[in-house]
């Protein structure tokens, strides 16, 4: 699919949304965290209901209504805070569509944005093909990538 073609499958996500975040998230094999592990590092329904009610900051992806992808941005550290696409619709462009939100929204702030991701994942290939540029390794095996506004 096209890029402009997949752009009518994404909308802002809300509150309503949180269940869909939790679900997609945990779908997901790479990175894959549980929802206890989510909530252990503070990453509950309610933290994230301040966070959506606070301002836009997370895109959905949906198919015929259905949730399959979104991404999320930090707007006080500049950064991209979170990319998943369940993994039955990797590689459709999604992905691409979901982080360009993401980099558009924060580009409007910054002329510099950044993300971590584990360094031997196929998002660190992803990224890095799409302009990120790596710029520290993690002592947690994590990465640290940075772009720059064109």
């Amino acid at each position: 699919m096209e890029n402009h073609y997949l752009e009518q499958y994404v909308r802002l996500a809300n509150v309503n949304d949180i269940a869909s975040l939790f679900a997609i998230r945990t779908s997901v094999k790479e990175n894959h965290l549980s929802k206890k592990q989510l909530i252990d590092k503070g990453i509950t329904p309610d933290a994230l209901r301040d966070i959506l009610s606070a301002s836009p900051c997370a895109w959905i992806a949906e198919i015929a209504g259905n949730p399959i992808g979104f991404s999320m941005v930090d707007m006080e550290q500049g950064s991209i805070f979170a990319l998943f696409v369940r993994p039955e619709f990797a590689g459709q462009g999604f992905g691409k569509i979901l982080l360009t939100k993401a980099e558009t929204f924060l580009f409007q702030q910054y002329k510099k944005i950044w993300l971590t991701t584990d360094a031997a994942s196929r998002a660190c290939g992803f990224y890095q093909k799409l302009g990120w540029l790596p710029v520290e390794n993690l002592q947690n095996g994590e990465i640290r990538l940075e772009k720059l506004i064109n």
